[in-house]
């Protein structure tokens, strides 16, 4: 894998199916290094130069044809004998070239680049069997294969009389850039309908609705607690009148608003935080219980919650 990272060009493979590519490839490269006089028959070469060539194309072979022609050292002869081996294969590539040729039709090809691609790619390979496709065989076989929808457009092309292959590409190339932005353009929304608002419009729209809604909300909330409050204090607070009536109906209270368990007013006896235990009880008594006039009156205390001590805010 070292050695293929080193080449120029693909080597030679033993099947001889890349000769065609391989003989263009390595008369190039040779010319550029001032070797390409060495493979032409009745060359005044140096033996230094013919070395380097020799080198330069079995490096360029697989290692099988190496074995093959370990014994060759004039590039001469390996170029010779690499061309009587796999020569015959234009006799197969040709064909195969001219049967693809006859059959291209710009309408089978999806792209225009595709269909320049197989164009190229036809030529190139017969022009290295001997045939020479020229411009204007390029151009009509474009102008003659479009689809017959395009027939107006075929026309049009004729008539701006191109004389060069590429000119032709290149035009066709930007009227299909210009197709494809009409078509993203006509399927964005339908015909006649109106584009839709931005993502940013829409969700401050909604957010400013909410909040109306919300403020009109907290007005009916405030009034009607203010009307609450209002009420409790006209009619001496809504906890004072809930007291009166369960201490005149709750059992658990006994008189006077006392404990039934521990004898100290101000809670019930379901309240009352002292154990059952008569001991416990007994101390409750002993270290807890105040004198009944100490809270001489204080009975009719109203009891009172945080929000009554706050003015009506409407």
């Amino acid at each position: 894998m070292s050695n293929l990272s080193k080449l120029e060009f693909v080597a030679l493979d033993i099947s001889g199916k890349n000769y065609l590519s391989w003989v263009l490839d390595a008369e190039i490269h040779l010319t550029a290094k001032g070797l390409g006089d060495c493979i032409i028959e009745g060359n005044k070469a140096s033996s230094q130069d013919k070395a380097k060539a020799m080198i330069f194309l079995r490096h360029h072979l697989d290692e099988s044809l190496k074995v093959e022609y370990l014994t060759v050292k004039d590039p001469l002869e390996l170029w010779i004998g690499l061309k009587g081996r796999y020569d015959h294969l234009k006799a197969s590539v040709l064909p195969r070239a001219r049967y693809e040729w006859m059959h291209l039709r710009f309408q089978d090809h999806k792209t225009v680049i595709e269909y320049n691609s197989a164009v190229f790619r036809i030529t190139s390979q017969l022009k290295l069997c001997g045939e020479v496709i020229k411009d204007e065989d390029m151009l009509e076989k474009t102008l003659t294969t479009f689809h017959a929808s395009n027939m107006i457009l075929q026309q049009q092309y004729r008539e701006k009389g191109f004389k060069k292959y590429s000119e032709l590409i290149s035009c066709l190339l930007v009227a299909e850039q210009h197709n494809d932005l009409l078509m993203k353009n006509h399927e964005v929304r339908p015909t006649g309908s109106a584009p839709l608002p931005e993502a940013h419009g829409v969700e401050a729209h909604g957010q400013s609705k909410i909040r109306q809604n919300n403020r009109g909300h907290d007005n009916v909330r405030g009034r009607g607690k203010g009307k609450r409050r209002y009420n409790n204090r006209r009619g001496g607070g809504h906890n004072k009148r809930e007291n009166n009536m369960g201490s005149q109906n709750n059992p658990s209270k006994g008189k006077g608003d006392h404990c039934h368990r521990c004898g100290l007013k101000g809670h019930w006896k379901n309240e009352c935080r002292a154990g059952s235990s008569q001991k416990y009880d007994e101390n409750v008594k002993a270290n807890l219980a105040l004198k009944d006039d100490a809270f001489d009156g204080l009975d009719d205390i109203t009891h009172l919650e945080a929000e009554d001590f706050f003015g009506d805010r409407n």
